[in-house]
């Protein structure tokens, strides 16, 4: 019976972690395209190939990290099965959340040396004339 509730749990939590990483990355990096376009002064084909390939990194790490830890203990009943799959969604989505706050993070960072750099281009341009 034990290997049933086992089986269920990684039939659950495989989905849930990869749809919860799909809808995050999706939304992360649409509202993303806006910070790449200010990152890379409005140069299209450089700024949505860097937010590809920033989703690409974002799934690949956030889906190998649900693998990692998707080892569940021996779940002998239906309530074992609910907390442990409670832990691991939970602790999962605490890491996403963590994970997509360091991606804005990134965004912002960005951003700032963008505006930066572009003041001091304006500022050597009204020395120059």
């Amino acid at each position: 019976m034990n290997a049933t509730y086992n089986l269920s749990a990684y039939f659950i939590y495989l989905p849930v972690v990869i749809a919860l990483t799909i809808v995050v990355s999706n939304i992360l990096f649409r509202n993303g395209k806006i910070f790449m376009l200010d990152i890379f002064h409005q140069k299209k084909d450089i700024a949505y190939a860097t937010n590809s390939l920033f989703k690409i990194g974002f799934y690949l790490l956030n889906i190998g990290f649900a693998l990692k830890i998707v080892e569940f203990s021996e779940l002998l009943t239906s309530e074992s099965l609910i907390v442990n799959l409670s832990e691991k969604l939970g602790g999962f989505s605490i890491y996403l959340g963590v994970m997509m706050m360091l991606n804005l993070l990134l965004f912002m960072k960005g951003r700032k040396h963008a505006l930066k750099s572009e003041s001091i281009k304006i500022s050597e341009e009204n020395l120059a004339v």
